[in-house]
């Protein structure tokens, strides 16, 4: 069953995601980034470039030749990618076969329209058996 972990309350929710995206990188996990807007995908690829000034985070899209090699992959198709371990959700929608994943994080801003969606998502999550966790980013 794949374990939700939703951190909330982000001020600036793809800088948020791209800390949580760094943490991991350093931790040598490999995570697969979705959303269903191309815009968001090209926000955190220029993040990861220019998230610290002293480090870079190894990132490509899922459907590059580099995908198996590097950690974090940004992908809009959930369909064509071998990675099942870990999903980053930064779209508003469930992403389609969120339950082949070992774990899904979910960032969620303070923006009305993201917590009303992620609300809905929980719901789907919970319906589906799946085991929720909160972490509030509001507190740091």
């Amino acid at each position: 069953m794949t374990q939700v972990f939703f951190y909330h309350g982000a001020a600036d929710k793809l800088s948020a995601a791209c800390g949580l995206l760094g943490k991991t990188s350093l931790q040598k996990k490999n995570i697969l980034v979705f959303s269903d807007e191309k815009a968001v995908l090209d926000t955190v690829d220029r993040l990861l470039w220019t998230q610290s000034a002293l480090s870079f985070y190894p990132h490509c899209r899922a459907d590059s030749p580099l995908a198996a090699e590097t950690p974090v992959q940004l992908t809009q198709n959930l369909n064509k990618v071998s990675q099942t371990e870990r999903l980053m959700n930064l779209g508003k929608i469930i992403p389609p076969g969120f339950e082949k994943f070992t774990s899904l994080i979910e960032v969620v801003g303070q923006e009305e329209s993201d917590r009303l969606a992620a609300r809905d998502r929980v719901k789907h999550y919970k319906d589906c058996g799946c085991e929720v966790r909160y972490f509030d980013l509001s507190e740091r």
